[in-house]
């Protein structure tokens, strides 16, 4: 019996329209048939064509509700990678679109009158309109049924009436929004507005321009995408775009949306006058909007599947969202070929292209946020800011600048201060009487290996290794003050003259042995995260029986579930603890240790002090942050007046809880400045570890933003930690800025001569870092076997 399907009414534009019933279960076992496409953007305008062409007998049908010569921006621009993608899937497009891309190689950055032009970066940009043309001669060449000015059926009715539904409907997918419990969207809305506009000439170069108004900071990202045309950006954030006025010029024209944006344009145009030569912009269906990342948690059900702005977003200034939309058909198809099911193709389809967005949207949230917090970086040298702006992402970094544009990033360098071939990260930095010989630090790593709190031979191994691998400080592990101050029965202290006695014969180890390397301890109190097992046999689990001992903190507050409680610190309590920082203090001076940090991160005592979270206490030491700065700033400021004036003395601070209620990144800033009111040298800038449900947003070098937020609102000098793995990142992180030191632990837990191996890669022997007389031998990298063959001498006719 046939049956009469009748799609039924779509909802009011712009609505979620709603999941009537569950989507269908998959009707083909290896390739689906049927294929309905929800949106005509290049994501779903390419998913159709490669469909399509892979099976010409396949029935798909899109949907897009405005009409075939409607589009909302100007230019796209596309990667070579992307580009040589589409070339071997469908020569046909790709030759369409050589015909009409524009190609440059140069960035330019204005700023304060002055340009700086950064060099082979390579772009090929198109009109959006050209590549939509370009997409929908295909599709009807392959027999695609397009439906234009036609909103789309409700996607329950498509996932039943269809083998394959696929949702490129964009940032505001109604499909996403019918199906938001099984897809489960995270949309983060930020802080800039921006206008997408043209300008009626064409760019010689991606020109980044920065404007200093009466209002605030505004911005301008520009770029050619035809012969006589420029798609141009512009930027800035909410309360400078309402200070100036731009949401009363939005209202005046609320109810004509083609022209509601005129005032906006033209008072645009004269801002960034000197950038557009006195050429006026165009708008197209242009407002200000505030961007959104768009994450999900699955990108399929059923047989519903997100592809391209519905399923993930990431930030306009990495030029990324046709990219990844292009990306995300093109491996979308591949695996509807490659796998026997539709279920493993959505799954594989998943796999494979999840972590390059996540990537992806990793770099983009650097880079919004860069031009978000752009006014901290205003007053950096030129030359220095430009590098920054260009290195923002972490995608460009020192390294591939050096290859891209040599001449340029040595004038970086040489501003800078780098002597002549000396890579950023071998200058030398100075506290106070100190001189570290470069950049790198190694991280305080907990070691777990201490006997009743004496370090023995394993920490002078550990310790002596990386300091005879060429960093400029290396730091001990946070060694409590005390045996109840103690995370573990292994965790080394500094309590004792015998503890003491062993401290000292690793520092004159490495004072002898190491010369010019320096030797740092932190000091430090557990807190509520004491009493546990060994990190191997139980992170954070307490410790059974009757190895338990009390734990105190500033409130009691258990830090998991099955967590011993602790008992809130009485007054006298804290002052006798105040007076175990001084003790251990005093010996870390007599045992010739060069610089003291405090350790006030990562939920330990100092820390729980200054977490909202973690600090419930009603007296003087609880409340506002200034309340519960108060005992962390009395510990350091004793600590302070017993450590030798001469040595330098750091803090680490977590400078985010990851957590909803917890320290924020203004509150870290306000915790930086206090500590630098009293005194510290640098803040070493740490993350999270305070309360055990924080959701970090980890990624390479992800805690450096904060280093670089407090050092620029501070003025003090910052350690940055976190995901620093390569010498490349040291190096970027240092010459653009963002921090002074690095430090670094696992990669020195890999390589103890991490520091050495990085001298030697980049072909440096200068006085930033000294191989040690026994190992000189090793200094170059070794030979490996041959690999290649002889070249034949003669070609012989048959």
């Amino acid at each position: 019996m046939e049956r009469t399907v009748t799609a039924p009414t779509p909802g009011a534009r712009g609505t979620a329209r709603p999941a009537t019933a569950l989507p269908h279960p998959p009707t083909t076992t290896s390739h689906p048939q049927r294929i309905a496409i929800i949106g005509g953007g290049p994501g779903g305008l390419y998913a159709a064509a490669l469909l399509k062409r892979l099976d010409p007998t396949r029935e798909i049908t899109l949907w897009e509700r405005n009409a075939p010569d409607d589009t909302f921006g100007f230019g796209v621009v596309l990667s070579d990678e992307t580009l040589g993608g589409i070339e071997h899937a469908d020569p046909v497009v790709y030759e369409a679109l050589q015909h009409h891309f524009t190609r440059w190689d140069d960035i330019d950055i204005v700023h304060r009158n002055t340009r700086h032009t950064s060099g082979g970066h390579g772009f090929a940009a198109l009109g959006r309109q050209q590549l939509l043309e370009i997409l929908h001669t295909r599709c009807r060449e392959l027999g695609v049924e397009l439906r234009f000015r036609t909103e789309a059926p409700y996607p329950a009715w498509l996932a039943e009436t269809y083998d394959l539904v696929i949702a490129a409907d964009g940032v505001h997918s109604t499909t996403r929004e019918a199906y938001a419990q099984e897809f489960r969207p995270r949309l983060t809305t930020h802080r800039c507005r921006y206008l997408w506009l043209a300008a009626d000439f064409a760019f010689d170069a991606f020109r980044f321009e920065i404007a200093e108004t009466e209002h605030g900071v505004m911005q301008l990202h520009g770029y050619p995408y035809a012969p006589d045309a420029s798609t141009v950006i512009v930027e800035m954030r909410e309360e400078v775009w309402r200070a100036a006025g731009f949401n009363e010029s939005e209202s005046e024209g609320e109810n004509e949306p083609d022209t509601a944006t005129v005032p906006s344009v033209d008072r645009c145009a004269k801002i960034f006058a000197d950038a557009l030569g006195g050429r006026p912009l165009r708008a197209n269906k242009s407002t200000w909007t505030t961007f959104r990342t768009v994450v999900n948690d699955r990108w399929s059900h059923g047989n519903v599947v997100l592809l391209g702005d519905a399923a993930h977003t990431a930030h306009f200034s990495i030029g990324s969202g046709t990219k990844l939309a292009v990306e995300d058909a093109l491996a979308l198809a591949a695996c509807l070929e490659e796998r026997p099911t539709l279920a493993e193709a959505l799954a594989a389809y998943e796999e494979e292209r999840r972590p390059v967005v996540e990537s992806t949207q990793r770099a983009a949230r650097a880079s919004l946020e860069w031009f978000e917090n752009l006014p901290l970086y205003l007053d950096q040298p030129p030359r220095q800011f430009a590098f920054n702006l260009l290195t923002r992402s972490r995608r460009v970094t020192h390294d591939n600048l050096r290859l891209r544009d040599p001449h340029f990033t040595a004038a970086v360098e040489r501003e800078f201060g780098c002597q002549p071939a000396t890579p950023p990260m071998f200058t030398p930095f100075r506290l106070r009487e100190l001189t570290l010989r470069n950049r790198v630090v190694v991280s305080p790593m907990d070691m777990y290996s201490a006997t009743d709190g004496v370090p023995g031979d394993f920490h002078l191994v550990h310790l002596g290794a990386r300091a005879l691998g060429g960093a400029g400080l290396v730091m001990t592990e946070m060694v409590c003050v005390s045996p109840e101050g103690r995370i573990t029965p292994g965790c080394a202290g500094l309590y004792t003259d015998q503890q003491a006695e062993a401290w000292q014969r690793i520092a004159t180890f490495i004072h002898s042995q190491a010369p010019g390397t320096a030797l740092g301890i932190q000091l430090g109190h557990s807190g509520r995260k004491g009493s546990t097992k060994l990190m191997w046999e139980g992170m954070d689990e307490p410790l059974a029986g009757d190895g338990n001992w009390p734990l105190v903190a500033a409130s009691p507050i258990p830090y998991r579930p099955g967590s011993q409680t602790p008992h809130e610190l009485t007054r006298t309590q804290l002052a006798a603890i105040r007076e175990q920082f001084t003790a251990a203090a005093r010996r870390a001076a007599d045992a010739d240790l060069d610089l003291l940090e405090l350790h006030c991160a990562h939920g330990y005592l100092l820390s729980g002090f200054l977490s909202p979270l973690t600090n419930h206490r009603t007296d003087a030491y609880g409340g506002p942050l200034a309340a519960r700065l108060r005992f962390p700033l009395e510990v350091f400021d004793a600590v302070r007046e017993v450590w030798p004036e001469e040595r330098p003395m750091t803090v680490r601070i977590s400078a985010t809880d990851w957590a909803d209620g917890g320290t924020t990144a203004e509150d870290a800033v306000a915790i930086a400045r206090a500590f630098v009111a009293h005194g510290a040298d640098a803040i070493d800038v740490s993350t999270g570890q305070v309360v055990a449900d924080e959701r970090p947003e980890y990624g390479r070098s992800y805690q450096t933003p904060f280093a670089d937020r407090i050092r620029h609102e501070t003025g003090a000098p910052v350690i940055a930690v976190g995901a620093i793995s390569s010498w490349d990142d040291v190096n970027s992180l240092i010459l653009a800025g963002r921090t002074d030191l690095c430090a670094l632990a696992r990669p020195h837990l890999y390589d103890p001569n991490w520091t050495l191996h990085a001298a030697a890669e980049q072909g440096y022997e200068g006085p930033g870092v000294v191989w040690p007389a026994p190992y000189r031998a090793g200094s170059r990298r070794p030979r490996t076997g041959r690999t290649d063959a002889p070249k034949p001498r003669l070609t012989l006719g048959s």
